[in-house]
């Protein structure tokens, strides 16, 4: 089994747990300042992977070029424009299908890993990807009075525009943290993604931060005073994502994010074992297409 792909299940795995956590911090405080603990509390952790890396298993800190400064750039502005039109989404009445939109990430991935940095994916890896984004698709529309007609029939409506462009930035940010990872050269694909993940996340923090202070500074009370959730929030977040990057290092952006629908079939899991809840047959149908989209990827990988 190659490398790549344990890495990514751990790190859906540790996603599926920062996601709760985050909706926990929903209830003391407001969107910007769940997403802000995100990257904020992660900086410390994401410092000490790099520490770590550098001090005790001895490898060498890679130099600082312009590419990679900019590919940082692009996709930390990205994801945080992304995550900002997803929740924008929620306001909303009929979200489903922008949400539906949105997680055509993967196949987005594929389009601009080719634009930007020239990466081929096979016709099989192809196919896969696109049967693994049809049941997540599915999923997001379970439980709304949403048809699959009508799914495909509002293309063009605002909350499916505004689905897709979130899909669009969160594909160019994962192709653009690749780039970044690439372009710094070695010594090895574990500390190429610490370095890249303290950049990233240091730049973040001081964007939402600068936000928070010029645009809605009663959050950081908030944000302080939650500080010890947070703090798990950073944690889990920050290894989600050195996992998404030592991934995205090794393997192209769009199988990474293919595989990484894996995260849907945790959420389901703990739903069913942990909450007892019922899931239909739409849903059924959208987890058993994301297992023969991830077996099929492995297969043609």
């Amino acid at each position: 089994m190659e490398l790549w792909i344990p890495i990514t299940i751990a790190a859906a795995f540790l996603q599926n747990l920062r996601s709760a956590a985050q909706k926990h911090l929903k209830s003391v405080m407001g969107t910007t300042g769940a997403t802000f603990v995100r990257f904020g509390f992660g900086v410390p952790f994401a410092l000490f992977f790099v520490f770590v890396l550098n001090r005790f298993a001895g490898y060498p800190l890679p130099g600082v070029n312009g590419a990679f400064l900019a590919w940082m750039v692009v996709g930390g502005l990205g994801q945080i424009a992304a995550t900002f039109l997803l929740v924008y989404l929620f306001s909303f009445r009929n979200f489903a299908v922008g949400t539906a939109y949105s997680r055509t990430e993967p196949a987005q991935a594929a389009l601009f890993g080719l634009i930007f940095i020239g990466e081929r994916v096979t016709a099989g890896t192809l196919s896969a990807i696109a049967v693994s984004v049809f049941g997540v698709m599915l999923i997001s529309v379970a439980h709304m009075a949403v048809s699959w007609r009508a799914l495909v029939s509002s293309v063009v409506s605002r909350n499916s525009l505004i689905g897709l462009a979130s899909g669009t930035l969160f594909g160019i940010a994962a192709v653009a943290y690749r780039a970044a990872s690439l372009a710094l050269g070695g010594p090895n694909f574990m500390m190429q993604a610490a370095v890249t993940l303290a950049f990233v996340i240091v730049f973040q923090t001081l964007v939402m931060g600068a936000w928070m202070v010029f645009r809605d500074r009663t959050e950081i009370g908030h944000i302080a005073r939650a500080w010890r959730p947070a703090l798990f929030v950073g944690l889990v977040g920050a290894s989600a994502s050195f996992g998404w990057f030592m991934a995205m290092t090794l393997q192209q952006a769009a199988v990474v994010k293919a595989l990484a629908q894996i995260e849907m079939l945790f959420t389901f899991a703990s739903s069913i074992f942990f909450f007892k809840e019922k899931i239909n047959a739409l849903e059924t149908a959208g987890c058993l297409l994301i297992v023969g989209g991830i077996l099929l990827l492995l297969l043609v990988g």
